[in-house]
């Protein structure tokens, strides 16, 4: 019988940030009333973890800052006890926008990939993921995304402004990833899986690159997917979409209908930036139920919103939307950006959950990280979805059974009012109250 209860709370009018709030116990009822009622019994998805971007600006940041604070902000992510208990991340093959500039890592024109060379990332972010995986007592798996080919591979002869990848040049792309997995491997660090092109629907003035529904599914069917065969990755855990929800149902229908293509797709990743549309998930889950549905990517744009609180209210509904819909896995945007919110080399400036001022070695922890943490570090890794009944309008609510056996339930509060609530589990009651712009993470034992 569950009767004791922890209480975690974030909340914007006081200075709890994560704060253990104690104990509370849970009294026997059997009165029919208003609560938010949790089955354990009811089980949904199972999740891989929570996590950020290694991305070259991030890990630029990095080791711009002082010895101590870099100590500090490892910890604030990866620490499993008193950090985010991030092991779920992504980086970059070749440039993105939050790179310092456009680079590959082939020389122009060759086929063979007999130049192919990862000494780019040797710089900034192979030793940043490596400092992370020293401190982290888990597993962390990687994820790779390609934002552009190289230019000469592309039919708009550049990395940015969208154009295609030339028909000519499928296999040498996809012998590039299995490059790309390999020269990671020989660095010590191990690729879980890799998407097949970041937002594949967008032309972008930075680093991007234009897929049909259909051409990312012949790419994966024809030349991606046989080649990590060929190679001894069949391992890897090959992503499709990686853009937003708002085409995530159509895209998944044209590609997992086939099932040659299929048969290689681990899942379908998508972002925020077109809005909720949470109900693309679960459609998309209802019809490949075997496919698992991963946020790959979502920040706060247009630059820096240093102290604002509405974007860790955008976290958290955002997160509790994606995971009442099936999500398997959030991995937020860069780990860590300066004070302009880059650096990014078409000025493309966006927040990070970690913000540094790298002239004077400070850093600032932002709502966002706060709000993540309440799922990141009560959710582990093979915890399984529970069901729930959530009769309050304005709270938002999430519950997961982790493989312990210990329950998490999140509760967020976005309006003006605090709210009282009950909250109902195996018969045991707890009358709690959740206060105006709030999240709290309760764990039952």
């Amino acid at each position: 019988m569950r009767k004791d209860l922890k209480v975690y709370l974030t909340a914007r009018d006081t200075e709890d940030r994560l704060s253990f709030k104690g104990n509370v116990s849970l009294s026997s009822s059997n009165v029919c009333q208003k609560a938010i009622e949790v089955f354990e019994d009811k089980t949904f998805q199972t999740i891989e973890g929570f996590g950020g971007a290694f991305t070259e600006s991030a890990a630029y940041n990095f080791y711009k800052l002082g010895e101590e604070n870099r100590k500090n902000i490892l910890k604030a992510y990866f620490d499993s006890k008193e950090g985010n208990a991030y092991n779920l991340c992504r980086t970059h093959i070749n440039s993105c926008d939050f790179s310092l500039e456009n680079y590959d890592y082939v020389e122009e024109n060759d086929v063979t990939l007999e130049s192919f060379n990862i000494e780019r990332e040797r710089k900034y972010v192979i030793p940043f993921i490596k400092e992370a995986k020293a401190i982290s007592n888990q597993e962390i798996r990687l994820f790779s995304s390609p934002w552009s080919p190289p230019a000469w591979m592309k039919t708009n002869g550049e990395m940015n402004h969208g154009g295609k990848l030339k028909d000519e040049y499928k296999d040498v792309w996809a012998r590039y990833f299995a490059k790309y997995i390999k020269a990671m491997k020989q660095e010590g660090l191990d690729i879980w899986g890799v998407t097949v092109q970041n937002e594949p629907e967008a032309t972008q003035v930075w680093d991007s690159c234009r897929y049909t529904a259909e051409e990312e599914r012949d790419f994966v069917k024809n030349h991606l997917g046989p080649t990590l065969h060929k190679e001894g990755l069949q391992n890897i855990n090959v992503i499709v979409w990686d853009h937003n929800r708002d085409l995530l149902y159509e895209r998944a229908k044209v590609i997992l209908s086939d099932k040659e293509a299929a048969k290689y797709i681990w899942g379908v990743g998508f972002h925020w930036y077109s809005g909720d549309q949470f109900d693309n998930l679960d459609k998309t889950h209802q019809d490949f139920p075997d496919k698992k549905l991963l946020f790959t990517e979502g920040c706060q744009e247009g630059g820096v919103k240093l102290g604002d609180w509405n974007v860790g209210e955008r976290y958290g509904h955002n997160i509790i939307g994606d995971l009442n819909n099936h999500t398997v896995g959030w991995v937020d945007w860069n780990l860590i950006l300066d004070i302009q919110g880059g650096p990014n080399h078409v000025g493309n400036f966006c927040d990070a959950p970690i913000i540094v001022d790298t002239e004077n070695d400070k850093v600032y922890y932002q709502s966002s990280y706060y709000y993540i943490g309440h799922f990141s570090r009560f959710i582990k890794r093979g915890a399984k979805r529970i069901g729930f009944v959530n009769p309050y309008e304005n709270l938002e609510v999430t519950a997961f059974k982790n493989p312990d056996g210990v329950l998490a339930v999140v509760v967020m509060n976005k309006s003006d009012e605090d709210i009282d609530f009950n909250i109902k589990i195996n018969g045991m009651l707890l009358e709690h109250k959740s206060i105006r712009h709030s999240i709290m993470t309760l764990v039952i034992e």
